[in-house]
C-alpha cells in the first residue's frame, strides 16, 4: 500500500511537471556566444593583435636571420667538412653545436614570452567580452548564456550583438 501511494504521488508529481514545461519553456530564454569569433572578430582583439605583432616583430626577425645563418653554416660546413682537418673540423662542429644551443634557446624563450603576453591580451578582452554578455543578458532578459555547446540554432547565436557592443564601447 506505501508503495501504490509513493508511485501515484511520484506520477502526479511528474503530471504537474509535464503540465508547467510549456508554460516554462515559453518564459525560458537561452542564448549563445561564440568565443572564438570575438577573439577573431572584435576590434580589441584584432587591436590585440596588432600589438603584440609589432612588440614581436623584432625579435621574431632575429630569431628568423639566426636560423638562416645557422642553416647556411651547417651548408658551408657540409661542403668543407672533407677539406678540413681533423681538428679544424672538430672546432666547427664545437662551434655548430653553440649556434644551435644558441638559437634553440632564443626560439624557446620567444615562443614562451609570445604565449604568455598573448594569454594576457586575451584575458582582457575575455574579461571585456564576458561584462558585455553579461549587459546584453540582463538588458535582454536572458535566463542563460552559453558560450560552447555543439549546435546552436542561429536564432539564439548573440555573438554579432556582443561584437558590436564590444566594438561601440571602445
Amino acid at each position: 500500500m506505501k508503495a501504490l501511494t509513493s508511485k501515484l504521488s511520484s506520477a502526479v508529481v511528474l503530471a504537474a511537471a509535464l503540465a508547467c514545461a510549456p508554460a516554462m519553456a515559453q518564459s525560458f530564454k537561452a542564448g549563445f556566444v561564440n568565443t572564438d569569433r570575438i577573439l577573431r572578430d572584435a576590434n580589441m582583439a584584432k587591436s590585440a593583435q596588432q600589438r603584440l605583432e609589432q612588440e614581436f616583430s623584432r625579435r621574431e626577425k632575429e630569431i628568423v636571420n639566426l636560423g638562416n645563418s645557422l642553416q647556411a653554416a651547417s651548408e658551408r660546413f657540409e661542403r668543407e667538412a672533407a677539406t678540413l682537418s681533423e681538428s679544424q673540423r672538430t672546432q666547427r662542429q664545437r662551434q655548430l653545436m653553440e649556434q644551435d644551443r644558441e638559437f634553440q634557446r632564443k626560439r624557446r624563450e620567444f615562443q614562451e614570452d609570445l604565449a604568455a603576453r598573448k594569454t594576457e591580451e586575451l584575458a582582457k578582452v575575455l574579461e571585456r567580452a564576458n561584462a558585455v554578455v553579461q549587459q546584453v543578458a540582463e538588458s535582454e532578459k536572458y535566463d542563460v548564456i552559453l558560450q560552447e555547446a555543439v549546435w546552436v540554432s542561429p536564432q539564439h547565436d548573440i555573438t554579432d550583438k556582443v561584437i558590436r557592443a564590444l566594438n561601440g564601447s571602445r
